[in-house]
């Protein structure tokens, strides 16, 4: 028997850490970064290992096999031979701790596999996923894992269960760089419900703003323009909704250092946008332009969508 499944990477526009709280999230696939994962029985009672190849694929060596013990502690079959024999082979493009949900890859990959096997029923995998992925988090909103079950854009809401579509009218030239900085996403979600613990006030004032800069996103996103002036006044919603955003990853200390120079020159290179995306504290930044960067600049970026050179 052989089993093969490609995930991809995930990019959030808004709705980072306070999407824990009830906020909704706008999240979106990262085509050009992925996890793809093979498997090939032995039969029970031949050895059981893992290989790892491709650009990334070294990174996930010590991940693996805590999500693949943390899976089998799910179902209560921890030391299961029918289960624990076979080679399995990560091959990614995607980097670990940059923001892209390399851990929700991983995650949402073992759980396809256990589905595969017959361990786990289709109709469970989401929250499969999403347990395994607290090994990461500490508390994983499940936004990362939709997107990477989903494999389009989102509107997520974690407190009702809500994953709809969402089809945008037009297409921003918009990207995502490396900051140079990894970030951990368990030590910024601690940072946020501490600081919201010792300032409430300010949490819920921050929580409110990420929550406007969603719906102001979305409203820009899915309107259609037939005008020159309504095109310009779409985009500049768009842009203080990422700006906004932006302010919420300030205001919780986790757009400094290697990311807050990243996302300033950025700026100076002409971005109209800028804000961390994912966790922050390090890893990818989200930049809006209105107009195609030039070709030195635009080669150090990543478009966020397929055709976005076309």
């Amino acid at each position: 028997m052989t089993f093969n499944v490609n995930v991809h990477g995930k990019w959030i526009l808004l709705g980072e850490h306070a999407v824990l709280r009830g906020c909704p999230a706008l999240a979106f696939p990262v085509f050009g970064k992925s996890l793809e994962l093979h498997w090939e029985s032995a039969g029970p009672g031949a050895p059981f290992q893992a290989v790892f190849k491709g650009e990334r694929g070294h990174e996930f060596r010590l991940l693996f096999s805590g999500v693949f013990d943390r899976a089998l502690e799910l179902i209560g079959r921890p030391q299961d031979p029918t289960l624990r024999h076979g080679t399995f082979e990560v091959q990614s493009t995607l980097p670990v701790g940059a923001g892209l949900g390399a851990s929700a890859a991983l995650s949402v990959a073992v759980g396809r596999w256990f589905v595969a096997r017959g361990a786990v029923q289709e109709r469970d995998l989401f929250e499969f996923c999403r347990e395994i992925e607290n090994l990461f988090h500490g508390e994983s909103s499940g936004v990362d894992v939709a997107v990477a079950l989903e494999n389009r854009g989102l509107h997520f809401e974690r407190q009702s269960g809500l994953m709809r579509g969402f089809d945008m009218s037009w297409q921003p030239q918009w990207y995502i760089s490396f900051s140079g900085a990894r970030g951990i996403t368990s030590e910024c979600v601690s940072k946020v419900k501490s600081w919201i613990a010792e300032f409430p006030a300010d949490g819920e004032r921050v929580d409110a703003q990420m929550r406007e800069a969603v719906i102001l996103a979305e409203k820009a996103l899915t309107s259609v323009a037939s005008t020159e002036g309504e095109q310009s006044a779409r985009f500049e919603s768009l842009r203080s909704a990422i700006e906004l955003g932006g302010q919420c990853f300030a205001d919780w200390g986790l757009s400094g250092g290697e990311l807050g120079r990243h996302m300033d020159w950025l700026r100076i290179k002409g971005a109209a946008a800028v804000k961390p995306t994912g966790s922050g504290g390090g890893g990818f930044a989200l930049s809006l332009w209105r107009e195609r960067p030039a070709a030195e600049i635009e080669n150090q970026l990543i478009p966020v969508f397929r055709d976005d050179h076309s």
